[in-house]
Parts: C-alpha cells; structure tokens; sequence
C-alpha cells in the first residue's frame, strides 16, 4: 500500500513575531539605543563571539591532539593575537610610508586631471563663472580710514603670544592618549574570547534555557550542530580571504603599486563585507596607481586584476569551499552593512555579515526568532507549492513558467506535478471549496494553470517508467535503464483518465495522461460526462486501464465511489485504479476507493505512472497463465 504524504497545508502560517505593531517599534527602538550607546561594551563582545568562532576549530584539534583545555585555548588566542599584531605592525608602516609620500603624487593627480578637463570647456568656463560670483558675493567691504589729526593714533600693535614648551609629560600624555581606548579594547576582546571558548558549553545551555526548549533534545543538537557550521564558515572564510589578500597583494607588488602589503590586507579585509567590500577594495590602489603611474596602464591593470580575482573568489573558489551563498539575501547584506557602520563605524563594517550570519542561523533554530530568518535569509520565504499558487493568483504566467523551468533543471517533470503543482491546486481547491477566493478569480487561476501544462507537453519525463539494472561494459557500477511500455497500453485510448468533481481534478488528470504519453503510453482525458453517455468519440472497448483523478477536498467520498462504481460498469473489460493527490495519511477517500476494490490508489503522477506499469504486466501475467 502506498504511504500518502502529509496534507498539503491550507494557510501560510505566520513567521514567529510579536503582533503587536507598538510593541515592535518600541522594541526596536530600545535595541538600536541600546546597541548605539553601549557600543563600547558591545564592540568587543561582538568582536570576541566572531573570534571565537573562528578559533573554535583550532582549539577542539589541539585538544583531540592531546593539549589540555586550557593550555590549547590560551595558545590558540596567543597565537590569533600575535598574527593580528604583525598584520597592524605591517599597515601602520606602510600606512607612514605612504604619509610621506602622498605630496610627491599630487603632481601627477593634477596633471590627470587637467588632461580629463580640457581648458577652456564648458565645465571649466562654468566653474570659474561660479568662483567669480561667490568671491563677488563674499568679498566683506572696505573699512574706510578714519581721518583728522588722530588718524595715526588708531594703528593697531601687532602683538606675538608665545606658549611654553611641552613638558616631557605631556608629550607622552598627548601620544599614549589616543591609544589607551584602543589598546583597552583590544586587551577586553582578548579575555572575553579566552572565557568565551573556555565556557561556551555553559553558554550554550544558558542560551537554550533564555529562549526555551520544548524538545531539548533536538534543541541541543541543532546549537551544537549550528555552532560546528558557523565555526567551520567563519575560519574558512578567514582562510579563503587571507590567501587572496596575500595574492592580491603580490600581484600589486607585480604591476608596481606602492605600498602593495598595505592593499592586500585591506582586500582580505573587506572580502568580509560582500558587493561594498569590493568597491572600498580596489578604490586606494586604483586612486595610487593614477597618482604614480604618468600613464593610464597601471590603473588599467589594477581594474583588470580585481575584476578577475573577485570574479573567480566568487564565482569558483568560494562555491566550491561553502556552496553559493552566505545564507544572507542581497538586500539583508546591503542593509546590515548600512545599519551595523552606522552604528559602530568601521568596526561595525567588518562584523556586520558575520553578525547577520549568527542572527539567522539563530532565527532558523529558534522558534520565537524565526522571523529573523525570514527576513534576513536567502531561502525562499514561500514553499515551491504557495509561490505557485501565489503567482496563478496574481496572474504571473512569466512567474509560474521561470519557476518550472528551475525545477525541471534537476527534477521530472512528474516530480514538479507531485511536489509543486498538485500541492499548490490543493491550496486553490481548498480556497475554492471555502468561498475565499472569488469565483471569476478562481476560473483565471484554472485558466492559467491549463495553458503552463500546455506549454509543458513538449517537457521531456527523464525518471522515466519502471527501471531495470543493466551492466555497462565501460564500468563495474550497473546502470539503470527504462522499460518499455507494455504493448496492450501503447494504442492512443488505451488508458483513459476521468476527472473528478472537484474545480482542479481535471488538472490533475491532464497531468497524469501527459506524463503517461511521455512514458510511451496512450493515455487520453475524457470528462466526466463520459459516463453518462453525453460525450460521444470515445471508443471505451479499447480501454485496458481507467484512471480516476482526483485533488484531495475536491469530490466528495461518495461522489468518487459512484464515479468509480460507473467506471467499472461502462468499461468492464478495463482496470480501474484511482489517483488521489494531496490526501495525507488520514484521509477517508483514498481507504474509500480502495473498499470499491480500486486496483490501484496512489498518491501522486509518478506513483500513479509506475502503477500503471505494473498493473499491465500483472495483466499480461494473467493472461500467460
């Protein structure tokens, strides 16, 4: 007997999120003051979790080598400190080489920009017209000398105010003093990551009870698991950037950039910061090689070089380390990076993906932030079934057709008619039968959806029929090869497929005769008045199977077990078998059609096509013996 999946669902629910729209505003409102004015707090948590991660994985391999716990965390943060301390050593040396070189460039940034502006255009005539009038406008009035005999005695006397020289002491104070904020930051990051990887187990159970477990179980599990994933992400994404940032680095050094070190970190840097970090990347050494090079080949290059390396990170390298995305949609990776600069500046730029990454990843694993998910994340946030049924009722028909051509890609196109198709008429049947949906708009749904299966006949079914294994003579493994059709079902008007009396089962009957005809089977579709007699061009003694289609919540079970009752008597020669989409394990018609003796109930076109296999040979069988 065939397992029947579980029913389609009739409403979208809701993602989780507070309904109160001024319970939302204020909550946000109190988040973003709380994330702005506690930044200095929150910067190096934030900073010290994101480290964490990343050296997570070091940590756990040092104590599979045997280090104790202790020892393996405080020389994974050492060893993370020392890397990041050379790497600030390295940018604030060429950072003062490039101080001192910057007035040597200004020559050759002057020159290029004259060559750009020709003189005498029209941009130039336009700009010196405006520089007259402002230096018209501005110009404050001549004071007029005061005359008579006390005219010399109103001479000002210049005077000259002298400051003592700096102590030593305050020397010192001015150079230490911008470096105590940052310094104290770095030195609270550091102890919050040595805690953070030395407890994050007491963290983790401490997060779960905060947001409540009904199944602890499987809560424990999906941290763990989402943990290990966030962990291997990050340091494969630290990796993946450090090699192209010391490429990208080498190959400026190539091309005669100066300062080419200085630019390869802040590549590595900003390939944290996707679609922005691109264009902050390559913007310094472009400007530096229009201000060095007396030509236009160095820029030239420098353009090319980014042009192709972050096309190959992006579209070869990375996909191939941890797939196509970041999890993060275009938008939400825009957005974060606006929101998190804005509050936290430069900082806030670097965190802001991988900080959007842990909110989502924690929305998909928590029921009361699963809106964070939604909103945030790249999966799509209708099911294949409702984007159906949403674009028929909009009128999409481009929509509905880019969406079949996607899943035909990697599906059959009786896999799309199980999963998609019939899941989504089970939603627009449901609303029918409701009254939800006005009628005339439920007769534009049924039209659209008849002419995508038209457009779809000439879609080739690749899971074909019934597969036998088969040894290729170039290779050990078998391979799978399709059976014909049986010859009593090749005649057109062989098998005949009846709909029901539900508004989509005559959809679901054009898509079981259609994928049939592309298993090389002779399947047609009669209405249902056929068994009345009222339809005439039938010839009803050629048909060797009959097939009643029917969408789940559509026909009723009597209506059904007459119509099936009305099959068998105007064609007693054929087997009468049953398709049931959309009906889930408790469903009455399916077990209803099978107490008329239907030789076959199955729950969708594929079960239903390999059905119709199997039941020709059984008869062919019988037939031998």
């Amino acid at each position: 007997m065939p397992e029947f999946p579980a029913p389609a669902r009739r409403r979208i629910p809701a993602a989780g999120v507070p309904t109160d729209g001024a319970a939302i505003a204020q909550a946000a409102l109190v988040i973003i003051a709380v994330l702005y004015f506690a930044r200095d707090l929150l910067v190096p948590l934030a900073l010290a979790i994101l480290l964490s991660f990343i050296l997570a994985p070091i940590a756990r391999a040092l104590r599979r080598w045997g280090m104790p716990r202790v020892p393996g965390v405080i020389l994974s943060v050492l060893a993370a400190v020392m890397v990041l301390a050379s790497l600030g050593l390295v940018m604030g040396r060429q950072l003062a080489e490039l101080a001192a070189e910057l007035p040597a460039y200004q020559a050759e940034v002057t020159r290029k920009l004259s060559s750009i502006h020709a003189s005498g255009g029209l941009v130039e005539r336009a700009q010196e017209m405006l520089r007259g009038l402002s230096n018209g406008v501005g110009r404050e009035p001549r004071e007029v000398a005061p005359r008579g005999l006390h005219a010399e005695a109103v001479q000002p006397i210049p005077v000259e105010i002298r400051q003592p020289d700096p102590a030593a002491l305050e020397t010192l104070q001015g150079v230490v003093a911008p470096l105590l904020h940052p310094l104290a930051t770095i030195g609270i990051v550091i102890v919050l990551v040595v805690f953070v990887l030395l407890y994050r187990e007491d963290l983790r159970d401490r997060v779960i009870r905060l947001v409540g477990a009904r199944d602890l179980h499987r809560t424990v599990a999906a941290m763990d698991d989402a943990a290990y994933r966030l962990s291997r992400f990050f340091l494969a994404q630290t990796a993946l950037n450090a090699a192209f940032g010391a490429f990208m680095g080498m190959a400026l050094f190539v091309i005669g950039v100066p300062q080419p070190i200085l630019w390869g970190i802040l590549t590595g840097l900003m390939r944290f910061v996707p679609f922005v970090g691109t264009f902050v990347a390559v913007a310094f050494p472009l400007l530096l090689a229009l201000a060095t090079d007396p030509g236009w080949t160095m820029p030239i290059m420098v353009l090319i070089l980014f042009a192709i390396g972050e096309g190959a990170m992006g579209q070869v390298v990375e996909p191939m380390v941890f797939g196509h995305s970041t999890g993060l949609s275009p938008i939400a990776v825009i957005a974060a990076a606006t929101f998190w600069t804005w509050l936290w500046g430069p900082v806030g730029l670097l965190v802001a993906v991988p900080l959007t990454v842990c909110l989502v990843v924690l929305g998909r694993h928590v029921d009361r932030l699963e809106f964070l998910e939604v909103a945030l994340g790249d999966r799509p946030p209708l099911d294949p079934p409702e984007t159906f049924y949403q674009r028929a009722l909009m009128g999409d028909a481009d929509g509905l057709e880019e969406q079949a051509e996607m899943v035909l890609r990697d599906r059959a196109l009786s896999a799309y008619y199980d999963e998609v198709a019939l899941p989504a008429l089970a939603l627009a049947q449901g609303d029918a039968l409701r009254g939800g949906v006005a009628e005339e708009r439920m007769q534009a749904v049924h039209a659209r959806v008849a002419a995508l299966l038209e457009d779809l006949e000439e879609e080739e079914e690749e899971d074909a029929a019934p597969e036998k294994p088969m040894t290729d003579p170039e290779s050990d493994k078998p391979r799978m090869v399709e059976a014909a059709a049986p010859e009593s079902l090749v005649p057109p008007g062989s098998v005949l497929c009846l709909p029901g009396r539900g508004p989509f089962d005559d959809a679901a009957a054009i898509m079981l005769a259609q994928v049939l005809r592309k298993r090389g089977i002779g399947a047609v579709v009669a209405p249902p008045e056929l068994l009345r007699g009222d339809v005439t061009g039938f010839d009803l003694t050629l048909v060797r199977q009959a097939w009643l289609c029917a969408v789940e919540g559509g026909s009723s079970t009597a209506a059904a077990r007459y119509l099936l009752r009305r099959m068998r008597r105007r064609m007693p020669e054929a087997r009468v078998c049953a398709m049931v989409a959309g009906a889930g394990p408790e469903a009455r018609l399916p077990a209803a059609l099978r107490a008329e003796d239907a030789v076959a109930v199955e729950p969708g076109v594929a079960a239903a096509a390999k059905a119709a296999m199997r039941v020709a040979q059984e008869k062919a069988v019988e037939k031998v013996g």
